[in-house]
């Protein structure tokens, strides 16, 4: 059934976050702020792998992916909420909020799916370093990352359609900042019951297929790791991990507090802040956890901006 057979709802009113005029200036300050440092911090990334061939590694692959995803996990989600909260812009379209809803969790699942592969990378360079050239080629690299991406799509397809092939009647007001499943459905003038099953489903069979792996990959690095002798060795490759275990736990953290949980009116307050968290604040602080504990991302960062510098004082 087609998905204008089965609502008349022409869009939605997103609540957002406040309703306090001058808490509104002041979120949308340092939101602002968030969300121009997230794009300023990853486009660097991006930028800095593709410029620097120093950086054509496998590791820096996956870790360009990353940033070039978050850039558009924030734009997806975040200028909408500034809107709101600086002209009091709530409305979305309804297919608005279908094309809101399914970039969200296109770019969400492909970021998990990443971040499996960032472990996998690891794992091979620091348990098996001598057949890591083989095992993650250039070809190896590119069909891990291109999986990663085509499954989130059709993952995040899959949400959708059972998201929206719900009759949507009178109710307008999603309590959140965008349109995200738990919310939406709530809407719905029918029984939710089986659609919120297959939506927890398929969230449990994307959090059982990546988290747990991640974990097993670093308890791998972890036992090889007491059995290295040199002590500046093992710091070297624990370093090496913790800026990727960091950002895993913040991200797999949230996320399952979010959808793992009912979807109760105080569930959904909570999962308003939990977004923030995943939509705001984790993309702007992930090239910042990233360059302050690599140091070949800095060095290589400090080469590119004297050499910007020596170009243009050269040309003035």
């Amino acid at each position: 059934m087609e998905i204008h057979n089965v609502t008349s709802v022409e869009g939605f009113i997103l609540l957002g976050i406040t309703d306090a005029p001058d808490l509104q200036i002041f979120l949308f300050m340092i939101f602002l702020m968030f969300y121009l440092f997230n794009l300023s911090g990853n486009l660097s990334i991006v930028l800095l792998i593709i410029i620097d061939k120093s950086l054509y590694k496998p590791m820096y692959f996956f870790l360009g992916n990353l940033s070039f995803l978050d850039i558009f996990f924030s734009t997806t989600t975040v200028p909408k909420m500034l809107s709101g909260l600086l002209i009091g812009d709530k409305r979305i379209s309804f297919y608005g909020c279908i094309a809101q809803l399914h970039i969200f969790h296109f770019l969400g699942c492909t970021e998990a799916l990443l971040l499996t592969s960032m472990s996998y990378d690891r794992y091979i360079a620091i348990c098996n370093p001598l057949r890591y050239h083989v095992l993650m080629g250039r070809t190896s690299c590119i069909q891990l990352a291109s999986s990663s991406w085509l499954i989130g799509f059709l993952y995040s397809l899959l949400q959708t359609i059972i998201t929206f092939r719900l009759p949507y009647c009178n109710r307008k007001q999603v309590t959140h900042f965008y349109c995200d499943i738990k919310p939406v459905i709530r809407l719905a003038c029918a029984n939710t019951q089986k659609s919120e099953r297959l939506v927890l489903s398929n969230f449990a069979l994307l959090a059982v297929s990546t988290f747990p792996l991640i974990i097993v990959s670093y308890m791998y690095i972890g036992s090889h790791l007491l059995n290295i002798r040199s002590s500046q060795e093992r710091w070297k490759a624990f370093f090496t991990c913790s800026s990727h275990i960091t950002v895993v736990f913040l991200y797999f953290g949230t996320a399952l507090c979010m959808y793992l949980g009912p979807t109760t009116e105080n569930s959904l307050e909570q999962d308003r802040m939990s977004a923030i968290l995943v939509t705001v604040i984790t993309p702007a602080l992930n090239p910042l956890i990233y360059t302050l504990r690599n140091k070949e991302v800095k060095n290589s960062l400090q080469r590119k901006s004297v050499s910007l510098f020596i170009t243009i004082t050269a040309s003035m």
